[in-house]
């Protein structure tokens, strides 16, 4: 299965991004496959932002993540 995770650019050099992922976690990623600033939230897969989403949206597959973790966390 493959997953792609949504997170907040916080800062853009050249090709690569700093994207936050929530908590304090960051992690590089490639932005050259989309149009992006600063504070747009993109989903990341293998190291490539893939799609712009929007705020409403990231923050509701985050809240879905952290459900299937807690869940995971009580089996």
């Amino acid at each position: 299965m493959c997953l792609a995770i949504p997170g907040k650019i916080i800062e853009i050099t050249d090709d690569k991004a700093t994207v936050e992922y929530g908590e304090g976690v960051t992690n590089q990623a490639n932005v050259t496959l989309v149009d992006v600033k600063v504070g747009d939230y993109v989903l990341v897969h293998a190291g490539f932002a893939i799609q712009v989403m929007s705020k409403e949206d990231a923050m509701e597959t985050l809240a879905l993540w952290e459900q299937i973790l807690e869940a995971e966390g009580e089996g």
